[in-house]
């Protein structure tokens, strides 16, 4: 056993887990599947991959693509220069995102459900929360707002109907005698479009009534005039609810996710009023939805490159979004001609911004056509790579697809062509 697992070493894999892998292939009385086993192993660890779907922001894929690198150093999470005394992590960031949005206050926890969770339990438990039943959705990893709303202590009243809630169903919630309206509650479907004969009342409409509003705007655009990009808003991001406008059309409160269309790590943003983000800076859920250094130190330079108006050339979701078809298509063709295969042409595709942003629309892309279905093959490569096929052909989207992976999906379509 100990000769076959030091024959496992080449594997890179720490020599505990060679051993029980060799143990596991004796066992089975199949020697020789040893190193298919390692193999086999390997693939399950967290590894880079090419991702070539048209999904930009694909949940299974971890979402918006990050490097953030920082020494092995200490720094001053919970320190304050200043005073040299202890400091409060939620301080720089928080800082940065109240001036991003235009917020007086803001705080950051681990995800957007969980940032929905805080809100509601420091503001609303035990009392009533209106939500448009329009609203009241399921988004991806069974994370439901009825549910979320239960664990938090409030409770939920819905109001209208679903594809149609005016600003009277929230009046009469909040003016019955037998409710006690701590908020009312507006949720971006996020995953999901309504469309025809539907009506919804705005965040300037709520913000009438005389309780706080609170806008659960999820995918995490900043600003809906992308002012960081040249010329006006692309067209796929009409209807995105977006932090800065949902302040200014006087949200009390938002939460969103750092990990879409903001383009950094895994986070929830909580931005708002002040007394209600201190409520929830106080509460206890707050230490156990705390991020740690390593997502605040990312979240403090993503919201950095965003004030420096960086964020076109330094976030990889804009750089993605900002690529013409052109550019696109003169890549598809000089990757083409390095397969030199005629199996493989260029067409044009539609790719989606994903994770549950802009639901239904697509943006215009190019990438490769593969007569055949290669993505078992694509994703075997060294370095693998996730593509999509329909009707026995296989589709890459180049969209997504970083220029210094190009030699990626060359060696790995001639591979799986061979």
């Amino acid at each position: 056993m100990d000769t076959l697992a030091r024959s496992l070493g080449s594997s890179g894999l720490p020599h505990p887990i060679c051993v029980d892998i060799a143990r596991e292939a004796i066992a089975a009385g199949d020697v020789d599947s040893a190193s298919a086993r390692a193999e086999a192993f390997r693939r399950t660890l967290l590894t880079d991959v090419v991702n070539a779907t048209g999904v930009l922001l694909h949940t299974n894929l971890g979402r918006a693509p990050l490097a953030h690198t920082q020494r092995a150093s200490a720094q001053t999470v919970e320190f304050d220069l200043a005073t040299g005394a202890r400091g409060s992590r939620q301080s720089a960031v928080g800082r940065l995102f109240s001036r991003l949005t235009g917020a007086e206050d803001a705080m950051v926890v681990n995800n957007n459900a969980a940032a929905v969770l805080l809100v509601l339990a420091a503001v609303a438990a035990g009392r009533d929360v209106p939500v448009s039943r329009g609203e009241s959705v399921e988004i991806g990893g069974s994370f439901r707002v009825p549910e979320v709303m239960e664990q938090s202590g409030c409770r939920l009243v819905d109001v209208g109907t679903t594809n149609r809630t005016r600003l009277s169903d929230y009046e009469r919630a909040v003016a019955r005698p037998d409710t006690d309206v701590a908020l009312v509650m507006k949720v971006h479907p996020s995953n999901y479009r309504v469309e025809g004969f539907i009506e919804e009342t705005s965040i300037a409409e709520l913000a009438t009534l005389d309780v706080p509003v609170m806008a659960d705007i999820g995918s995490g655009l900043v600003d809906s005039t992308v002012p960081w990009l040249q010329g006006p808003p692309p067209a796929w991001l009409a209807g995105e609810p977006a932090a800065v406008q949902a302040i200014a059309d006087g949200a009390d409160i938002v939460t969103f996710s750092g990990d879409k269309l903001f383009g950094g790590p895994q986070a929830g943003i909580i931005a708002g009023r002040r007394d209600l983000i201190d409520l929830c800076r106080r509460h206890p859920l707050a230490r156990a939805l705390r991020p740690g250094g390593l997502v605040l130190r990312s979240l403090q330079d993503t919201a950095l490159t965003y004030l420096d108006k960086r964020a076109a050339t330094d976030i990889a979701f804009w750089r993605m979004v900002d690529r013409s078809t052109a550019d696109l298509r003169a890549d598809a063709e000089r990757i083409v001609a390095q397969i030199g295969d005629g199996r493989v042409s260029v067409a044009e595709m539609d790719a989606l911004p994903g994770a549950g942003s802009a639901p239904g629309i697509t943006m215009p892309s190019v990438g490769l056509v593969v007569e055949g279905d290669h993505l078992v093959s694509l994703r075997s490569h060294v370095v693998p790579v996730i593509a999509r096929s329909r009707d026995h052909r296989t589709f890459l989207d180049l969209r997504a697809v970083d220029p210094s992976d190009h030699a990626v999906i060359v060696a790995a379509s001639i591979e799986a062509l061979r």
